[in-house]
């Protein structure tokens, strides 16, 4: 049997090998003990649980306790499994055993997504319209990502397609005034149902991604269309899109998406509209590409992991509490109000019984209703005792009856902090800052505020490129390559043609909302200072601004013409009046260095 000083000398031994002491001290601390015994056990993997049948192996019991002995584990010094001891923290119970009943399974992106699909989708589209939190974190997107206008800056690879730079030049000048008329038509012209422009377009797709996590868009063929381009877009609803018959799907067919054995999409199963009911009409198998290698189906979205096939919405990590949020807000709303309603009530000393004999009295053609018989009592009363002194009357009321003011009540009682509590954490999970998601900027400096328009800028910014990125080139390949085939643009020499090198030729950079200005004089001086030091470009500030800077700079000559056609001298002021803003800034800096230092 091993006692508890043999075990304590057996640790401290094996802490003396794995620290490096002398192996002569431990031999012969091992031998004093005569544990060398159990020192060899305990490396070799086996247990070190009391047995009275370890030192006889022969003994009759010991083949019928061996289903009694427990696995052999090996222990640190601390008598902690070792394979605990030496793992994650994460991946064992919990210095207290609080993780000890979290046993989430490892499932990949699919199999946790797909089969509460439709459910978590439909619950986000029920925040989206019932929750103004959950509106609000839509609408952010929307205006932070997309904002008014949403501009193209045509680039293509023209030294990768062999052009020279100034034919190049022209043939970019050309497509963006093709784009303007073709895709900021007033009539919707790039729209299969003309309800929409390009910048509506995005900032459908935007808001769709958000709550939803992905966009498909289908690119057609008007055959009746009397326009100069033909091509148009069909927003797909990803509640459409399912597996046939909203079936459970294969391998090879999830949710709607057939995958090859690389997992790369083929085609997609599209429902058709049924209105009213909820897609339960024909179905419609639309492939991913053309023969021709034009794309006939748009998928949006932003993976996780190998082998994802739909996207999550972002509301996902937060939807249970915006529901609480919701319930809580009611709740408490409704609380205001009951104790806002009564501004008196007369308590009377009747009992129980009694008052609901009054209540559910006999039926009221009765004489005997004892309801009626008190409220005649009370009206009776009341009527005749009207007591005044000097003009001010004196209630006197019913024997029993207590007059009790209702004062109001602080009805907050921790509700605010809680609430800010909650709208903090859903902020976090929706990529935005609290006060962008509360709308409240009472209690944050400038700084705050900057650093927080700043981090939610990077995350739109991430954002932008992952929906509008996809959607905006394939829309320029289709239109380029249309117009080029029939002649509309006439591009310059190239040694690849459109299908050859499609990156190539669509490559653009787009123009969405300004970044968020929280001082404007500050933010032009940073701005003014980044091009003078070489830091930056005009483009890269104006694209800031969300302004094309072609555009100002077009603008501002014909400005500068106008001014001399007519007579105006150049407006000297406002370089003298941003001088002088510059040198009273840095004043109140001058005023202060000599005594901080």
């Amino acid at each position: 049997m091993v006692t508890v000083a043999e075990l304590q000398a057996l640790r401290q031994a094996r802490l003396d090998l794995l620290t490096g002491k002398r192996v002569v001290s431990v031999q012969k601390m091992v031998a004093e003990l005569n544990i060398r015994r159990l020192l060899w056990m305990s490396l070799t993997g086996r247990s070190m649980m009391r047995s009275r049948y370890w030192d006889n192996p022969a003994s009759p019991s010991s083949a019928g306790s061996e289903v009694m002995k427990r696995t052999p584990v090996l222990i640190d010094v601390n008598g902690v499994p070792l394979r605990e001891s030496l793992s994650y923290n994460g991946g064992g119970a919990g210095f207290g055993g609080q993780m000890a009943e979290w046993l989430p399974p490892a499932q990949s992106a699919d199999a946790a997504l797909l089969p509460a699909l439709r459910l978590g989708n439909a619950r986000a589209d029920d925040l989206v319209r019932n929750n103004g939190i959950a509106a609000n974190a839509v609408a952010l997107h929307k205006d932070h990502i997309v904002g008014h206008m949403f501009l193209i800056s045509y680039r293509p690879n023209w030294r990768w397609l062999g052009m020279r730079e100034t034919a190049a030049k022209s043939f970019v000048d050309e497509v963006e005034a093709a784009w303007s008329e073709y895709a900021e038509g007033m009539s919707g012209e790039i729209d299969v149902e003309e309800k929409r422009t390009f910048t509506e377009f995005i900032r459908e797709g935007v808001g769709v991604h958000a709550f939803n996590g992905e966009i498909f868009v289908q690119p057609v063929w008007d055959t009746e269309s009397t326009q100069l381009f033909r091509t148009r877009f069909k927003a797909v609803s990803p509640k459409r899109v399912d597996t046939p018959g909203h079936g459970m799907g294969n391998r090879f067919l999830r949710a709607g998406v057939e995958v090859d054995r690389y997992g790369r999409a083929v085609a997609y199963h599209i429902c058709e509209d049924d209105f009213p009911f909820s897609g339960s009409g024909r179905w419609e198998r639309i492939p991913r590409e053309l023969p021709t290698g034009r794309p006939a189906m748009l998928h949006i979205f932003e993976p996780v992991e190998d082998g994802q096939t739909r996207g999550a919405n972002q509301f996902y990590s937060v939807m249970e509490r915006l529901k609480m949020l919701d319930s809580l807000q009611a709740t408490q709303l409704q609380s205001a109000i009951v104790k806002a309603m009564y501004a008196a009530t007369i308590e009377s000393d009747l009992d129980t019984e009694k008052a609901f004999e009054y209540i559910a009295g006999a039926p009221q053609e009765q004489k005997d209703n004892p309801l009626i018989n008190i409220l005649e009592k009370f009206s009776s009363w009341y009527d005749t005792n009207n007591v005044t002194l000097g003009g001010v009357k004196i209630p006197h009321l019913f024997p029993g009856d207590d007059l009790k003011l209702q004062t109001a009540q602080d009805s907050d009682n921790g509700f605010s902090a809680l609430e800010q509590a909650l709208l903090r954490y859903i902020a976090a999970g929706l990529g935005v800052s609290y006060e962008q998601l509360s709308r409240d900027y009472s209690k944050v400096s400038y700084s705050s505020a900057r650093a927080s328009a700043n981090e939610s800028w990077r995350y739109f910014m991430g954002r932008a490129k992952i929906y509008c990125g996809p959607a905006g080139h394939a829309d320029v390949f289709l239109l380029a390559g249309r117009g080029t085939s029939s002649g509309i643009i006439r591009p310059p020499r190239a040694r690849f043609d459109f299908y050859q090198a499609r990156s190539a030729w669509s490559r653009a950079e787009w123009i969405g909302a300004g970044r968020m200005a929280i001082d404007g004089l500050k933010e032009v001086q940073e701005s003014v200072m980044r091009i003078e030091a070489g830091l930056s470009t005009y483009e890269k500030e104006l694209a800031l601004m969300g302004e094309d800077y072609q555009d100002i700079f077009r603008q501002q000559v014909r400005e500068s013409a106008e001014r001399q056609k007519a007579g105006l001298s150049r407006p000297v002021w406002i370089a003298q009046a941003y001088q002088q803003q510059i040198a009273e800034s840095r004043r109140p800096e001058e005023e202060t260095t000599p005594r901080e230092t």
